[in-house]
């Protein structure tokens, strides 16, 4: 009987450190993942001693604040929706109030390319005519085609004689690409398509290549300041306007120089904020920048001084502009986004 005891007891302990192994290696449950929100928006604004777009000044050379607001939402990971709202100053011959855009697309990352489709449209309310009845046609009534113009256009003239329309907002659909190579390295290549850039009737097609090159963070150890360093060349394909900018040459309208664009700056980054310092350039012609953009800052043969001087096809008055000039832009910006910055 003592002897069963014993063989009893020894199973008892040996069972017990067997249970306790047991719940010693027991897999614990994971936790739920974390619920997704897809909701998330995107804000910020800046300011810049000079608004250039496509490589032509929107403010007449002179300081620019920007502004917008992006809702976004995240159908996974990987593919997003968003709308946006955003403003800036400008400075145009027909003296519009500001530009208002308003745009929405799609993003979608596979592997290391990103994609961006959508669509944009750039808004310049508060716009007078401009065309003079000096610059009128068949009696001061009517452009070179002979289509009527309104009174508002013929009460209103700029002084070198340049014409724009009341309105001259549009709308572009888009693509873009891009390609991250690691950390530093990043290429990608945009298109963008308008039926009638700026309103003047002449389809828009614009291509560009950007690159971008971001320092190391070791660089600036843990100050939080980051550098990059980034460029764009592009070209601007332009077709032919309506009637309104004709001239007596071609009364229908005038068929816009197409031209090649480029930037490259550095930037320097500190938690919400950039710093950008930039140089802008075209290959167009003062004269030919002058039929683009009417520049009301134009000059060059008002009152028969220097005839001629830069006088083109599409650019008969002679006026030249220094709207698409070189150009040095610096930019104060901040971007934030509710997920990450308002937590």
């Amino acid at each position: 009987m003592k002897k069963l005891v014993l063989l009893a007891t020894a199973l008892a302990m040996v069972s017990g450190s067997a249970l306790a192994a047991d719940l010693r290696v027991k897999a614990v449950k994971a936790p739920p993942p974390p619920a997704f929100d897809p909701w998330d928006f995107a804000f910020g604004g800046g300011i810049t001693n000079d608004y250039i777009f496509r490589g032509i000044t929107q403010s007449n050379h002179k300081p620019s604040v920007n502004v917008y607001f992006e809702p976004r939402y995240n159908v996974t990971k990987d593919f997003q929706l968003y709308v946006g709202l955003g403003g800036a100053s400008i400075s145009f011959p027909n003296r519009a109030a500001a530009e208002v855009d308003a745009y929405g697309g799609a993003r979608l990352t596979v592997g290391q390319f990103a994609f961006d489709v959508g669509a944009w449209g750039y808004l310049y309310p508060g716009g007078t005519c401009q065309y003079g009845a000096v610059n009128a046609f068949n009696g001061g009534t009517t452009d070179a085609a002979g289509v009527p113009l309104s009174a508002e256009c013929l009460q209103n003239a700029l002084v070198n004689s340049n014409v724009l329309k009341k309105d001259v907002s549009f709308f572009e659909v888009y693509g873009k690409v891009n390609y991250t190579f690691n950390d530093n390295f990043s290429l990608g290549g945009n298109v963008y398509y308008t039926p009638s850039f700026l309103n003047s009737g002449a389809e828009g097609t614009y291509a560009s290549i950007v690159g971008k090159a971001i320092a190391p963070s070791t660089w600036f150890g843990a100050s939080g300041i980051g550098m990059y360093v980034s460029g764009e060349f592009g070209r601007q394909w332009l077709g032919t306007s309506d009637s309104f900018y004709g001239t007596a040459l071609f009364p229908n309208g005038i068929n816009y120089a197409d031209y090649n664009t480029w930037n490259i700056g550095v930037g320097f980054t500190y938690k919400v904020f950039t710093l950008d310092f930039r140089y802008s350039d075209t290959n167009l012609s003062k004269g030919d920048c002058n039929a683009f953009t009417s520049d009301f800052s134009a000059r060059g043969n008002i009152n028969g001084t220097n005839l001629g001087t830069f006088v083109t096809p599409i650019n008969p008055s002679g006026v030249g502009s220094n709207w698409c000039g070189a150009a040095g832009i610096v930019k104060l910006s901040a971007d934030l986004t509710a997920m990450t910055n308002l937590k």
